[in-house]
């Protein structure tokens, strides 16, 4: 494996295994960056991955639950899921479509499976909101699979000859394309990348400028991907783990290896906030009084 010509490119920190559990009324996943990753990877607080047949892991769905202070992306792989809040919105998420949720102020919702059969596949994000911004009035947007910008890397990219990775952009860009979420710096300081890097069976190679000062990490859930340093050293991300990057260098490369299934991973960064985070449950804010706060604003009704 050839490193390309960057100054410096991300090395891996540690993998992490996700941890089995379940959420809303019973839904079976795996909580992969759990709260004591929080701060080494903010702005980032969470990152479930959902994947099941079965419709008894995942049937009964979310029921109303609130949230305040934060923001929920879910990006749906396969299946069918329901959302409605109390702000009167009601969208329905499908294969390879993103939700992306500003919960501010507050809002209470319901994501409910639409399917009674079959692959219900996911992941949702929580992503951290800056002070200032906690309060802000709730806001949601649906993007349908058909509005994720698409970009393949050049064949040859990084001395590989092989074919190219195919980069959903979600938010952030790639390759000279906008993700279908993007927002500037000033009004957006987390300036979150999302990537879904899909690798062809045959083997592939990306290389993606991440800002030095930016966290970040990949998530593989199809196959193998190696991180690729300076030296050409290539490091084996199995499917199913999470690889913390460490923060010197400004790129990271990531190959796969000829097989019968096509690599797909999650590459996602972000500015950190570096404030106080200040946790209960559904409620992220910066102090354990402005969570007092939230519990008895949800108690009395005043988040919808």
């Amino acid at each position: 494996m050839n490193a390309p010509t960057f100054p410096a490119l991300r090395q891996v920190e540690r993998l992490v295994t996700g941890q089995p559990t379940s959420d809303g009324a019973g839904v079976k996943l795996t909580r992969v960056l759990t709260q004591d990753l929080q701060k080494r990877l903010d702005p980032f607080l969470m990152l479930d991955n959902f994947a099941s047949d079965n419709p008894d892991d995942y049937g009964a769905g979310f029921p109303n639950h609130p949230h305040r202070g934060f923001e929920t992306v879910t990006y749906m792989i396969a299946g069918r899921m329901r959302h409605k809040d109390s702000g009167g919105h009601e969208g329905l998420l499908q294969n390879g479509g993103v939700q992306w949720m500003t919960a501010g102020f507050g809002l209470v919702h319901s994501e409910m499976p639409e399917q009674e059969a079959g692959v219900m596949e996911g992941f949702q994000l929580w992503l951290n909101l800056p002070g200032k911004d906690k309060l802000c009035k709730p806001w949601y947007r649906d993007i349908q699979s058909e509005n994720i910008p698409e970009v393949t890397t050049p064949v040859g990219e990084g001395d590989d000859p092989r074919g190219g990775v195919l980069v959903r952009v979600i938010s952030g860009a790639s390759h000279g394309v906008e993700g279908a979420m993007h927002r500037t710096a000033a009004d957006y300081p987390t300036d979150p990348l999302y990537l879904d890097l899909q690798f062809p069976s045959g083997g592939a190679s990306i290389t993606q400028p991440v800002p030095e000062e930016h966290n970040a990490f990949i998530y593989v859930y199809r196959g193998t991907v190696h991180v690729v340093d300076a030296d050409g050293k290539a490091t084996p991300v199995p499917r199913n783990r999470m690889a913390i990057l460490k923060n010197a260098g400004d790129a990271v490369m990531l190959q796969s290896e000829s097989s019968e299934e096509p690599a797909r991973a999650l590459l996602i960064a972000g500015k950190p906030l570096r404030e106080p985070i200040a946790q209960y449950g559904p409620f992220v804010m910066n102090t354990r009084d402005e969570l007092m706060t939230a519990v008895e604003d949800f108690q009395a009704g005043r988040m919808g």
